[in-house]
């Protein structure tokens, strides 16, 4: 288990994938997170998620819960590269649970975990550039825009652009340390 300033990460639950499965179906969550196209998901396949992502050799999948023990998202560090050093990320957070600072958060703890236990050089990520909420919570983090990909994802009768984004070991332990010192004052 591993404990940020807001939330926990720990190991995926049975009791956690009723609700994963309800927030994972939401629409409008899909649509910020998923460029497939957005069919209505079957749930049963939403249901094994935990367990497949789990039995990866290169994948994790954690839930996110508070402080007080409520589970409120996923957070998934996968496609792990062990000689080059990095891993792609995935967060959702269920709906109620927004905006509260709850993902940047959960976010931070990974990036310190994975930089520190793990190992790892850089962590990764995409965004569609319309998630501007998402893109504002992983510059929090210290992540950095490292490519376009233009018009990428078909959504609403137009293409958008995915933002890749990258952070790094370097940069986040500079962005720790910056925190720190501002909160000593």
């Amino acid at each position: 288990m591993f404990t940020g300033e807001k939330t926990r990460l720990r190991a995926f639950r049975e009791e956690d994938t009723d609700r994963f499965v309800e927030w994972e179906s939401d629409l409008e969550t899909r649509l910020l997170m998923d460029d497939a196209i957005p069919f209505p998901p079957q749930p049963e396949k939403l249901r094994s998620l935990p367990e497949t992502l789990g039995s990866k050799e290169n994948a994790f999948l954690l839930a996110v819960e508070t402080l007080d023990g409520e589970f409120i998202g996923s957070l998934a560090l996968f496609d792990i590269n062990w000689h080059h050093r990095f891993a792609r990320i995935g967060i959702s957070i269920g709906k109620p649970y927004q905006g509260k600072g709850y993902g940047t958060d959960a976010i931070r703890v990974l990036a310190d975990f994975a930089f520190q236990q793990m190992n790892l050089r850089k962590i990764k990520l995409t965004v569609f550039a319309f998630n501007r909420r998402a893109i504002r919570a992983y510059q929090k983090c210290g992540f950095q825009v490292e490519g376009i990909l233009r018009e990428e994802l078909y959504r609403n009768g137009r293409y958008h652009d995915v933002l890749v984004m990258g952070l790094l070991r370097s940069d986040f332990a500079l962005k720790e340390r910056d925190s720190d010192l501002s909160g000593q004052s």
